[in-house]
């Protein structure tokens, strides 16, 4: 790498950071139908608003020891954790789908950052916002007809045309699943935010990212609640957050899943008899 592209890679770094410290805030108060504008930030213990420099992303944290200033409460890690987690990130689509080359960081960071907002709230509250679900639905659309290459295609209309119907695959594959399950569990097997969230995913992925995303966060959360239920940490009728899991295989389908996907088409359909 030259050093330009080192420095808009820090940049970057330095953006997706301060992201996630938006981030963090959006965690917190949307849940407590709290505005996420004001008032400004402050120490949730002894309330007394932030310093500045208090305020910067990740080390803010490691400066104050991961205590307040003032009141010497402890500070969660995960602040910071959030604000590594989504710097981590949009320099990872970044370096996938560099400018000028591809314009699909653009989509790609708005999708991370509101699946990190709906993951993180699934695993607190246990549902997840309709500024992710809905709001990805509308977003995915608009962005998919002004950047058709995010359904691999060129035209504006086909752009929309392919949003919408990986949107109708993603919303109608777990609304499917949603159903039989409670016709055969005789209780809810899937939160509707979860069905939701599918149809956003769709909508910036198209319809063959469902397939992958299906798969894997079946496959992830079966392994992870499993796992937990031989710890002793859920018990088997325990309600676990499924957002997570579907969260974590779209950001794999975007950061490598989507080329294996077209390596086994491609597989498939030179095998003899395809």
């Amino acid at each position: 790498m030259s050093f330009i592209d080192w420095y808009f890679t820090f940049i970057v770094f330095v953006f997706g950071a301060c992201l996630g410290s938006f981030l963090n805030v959006c965690i917190y108060r949307i849940p407590a139908e709290l505005s996420v504008v004001k008032p400004r930030s402050r120490c949730p213990k002894c309330l007394t608003d932030l310093a500045w420099k208090d305020n910067i992303p990740i080390f803010g944290w490691l400066f104050l020891r991961g205590k307040c200033r003032y009141c010497k409460a402890p500070i969660a890690a995960r602040y910071p954790s959030i604000e590594l987690l989504t710097a981590i990130l949009f320099v990872w689509v970044w370096l996938r789908f560099p400018y000028p080359e591809s314009l699909l960081f653009i989509p790609y960071w708005v999708m991370v950052f509101g699946l990190v907002l709906g993951t993180f709230v699934d695993i607190d509250e246990m549902w997840i916002p309709d500024r992710t679900t809905i709001g990805g639905m509308i977003t995915g659309g608009l962005l998919s007809f002004l950047i058709p290459s995010m359904q691999g295609v060129e035209g504006h209309v086909a752009g929309l045309v392919q949003s919408l119907i990986g949107m109708a695959a993603g919303f109608g594959l777990f609304w499917s699943i949603s159903v039989l399950g409670r016709l055969i569990l005789k209780k809810d097997a899937m939160g509707f935010g979860d069905v939701k969230l599918m149809g956003a995913l769709g909508a910036f992925l198209g319809w063959e990212s469902i397939i992958f995303i299906t798969f894997v966060s079946s496959l992830l959360g079966a392994v992870i609640g499993i796992s937990f239920i031989a710890a002793g940490k859920k018990e088997l009728q325990s309600k676990i957050p499924f957002g997570p899991y579907i969260a974590l295989a779209a950001v794999l389908w975007i950061l490598g899943g989507s080329a294996l996907w077209d390596a086994y088409r491609e597989w498939i359909t030179s095998v003899p008899g395809y």
